[in-house]
């Protein structure tokens, strides 16, 4: 009788050992097979493709994507002045997705508004800084198509990308950088060599703060005026 009972005891424990709910054995130790996948799945989570470095090559392609998946459009910009908040729009896919991705990978941090008229524009996105240097390395090195038959115009408050200084007939922007209009009645001349990819919703009079700072030579201000940080906005 002992024997016995010893026996469907002993019976008992190998099966339940061996055996789990998908029918596959198991040990102790051994993590089991959910749990790999999810292990999986976090560390593709957490190293996205977001290390690509962008080219003009791949830049079109990459943005496309982008845009699917990151449809804000609304950012503050926190400055040594204040708030200066940002519509972004929709019909400037590229930009609009382009100025969302640095934002998120904290690029303007650290830049400054290096180019300051006082009746006409605002620009910023540069830096002596060599982390700026750095980030710009990290990131890639491309330029934007324009695009500038959405209807939209250099008025007051309007943000525009410039184009890139080099051999350019296409009118390419540089991506890394923006100017907002500060003149009242607008810089309409600018359309058409420039993309408008948003407008200033709130803090206009920020803009005008900073266009009556001392300026010195090659239109830069005589004291760095900062971007602290670009924040997006919930719709």
């Amino acid at each position: 009788m002992t024997q016995k009972l010893i026996f469907t005891l002993l019976s008992f424990l190998v099966l339940y050992s061996c055996k789990r709910v998908d029918g596959k054995s198991t040990t102790k130790n051994e993590p089991s097979e959910e749990l790999k996948v999810e292990m999986i799945k976090e560390e593709i989570i957490e190293n996205p493709k977001n290390d690509l470095k962008l080219t003009d090559e791949n830049i079109i392609e990459f943005l496309y994507d982008y845009e699917k998946n990151n449809k804000e459009n609304k950012v503050r910009i926190y400055t040594d002045f204040g708030q200066i908040e940002i519509l972004l729009y929709d019909n400037t896919p590229y930009h609009r997705s382009n100025f969302i991705f640095l934002a998120k990978k904290k690029y303007f941090e650290g830049t400054q508004f290096y180019r300051v008229i006082n009746n006409f524009v605002i620009q910023a996105g540069n830096s002596d800084n060599i982390s700026v240097s750095k980030k710009r390395k990290n990131i890639g090195k491309y330029l934007l198509p324009n695009d500038f038959n959405k209807g939209h115009f250099h008025k007051r408050g309007a943000i525009s990308m410039p184009s890139s200084s080099l051999d350019n007939p296409y009118k390419m922007a540089s991506p890394f950088e923006f100017f907002i209009v500060q003149k009242k009645d607008g810089a309409n001349h600018l359309d058409g060599n420039y993309t408008v990819f948003g407008e200033v919703i709130k803090g206009l009079e920020i803009i005008d703060e900073i266009c009556n700072a001392q300026i010195g030579s090659s239109d830069r201000p005589r004291e760095d005026i900062k971007i602290i940080s670009v924040q997006l906005i919930d719709k």
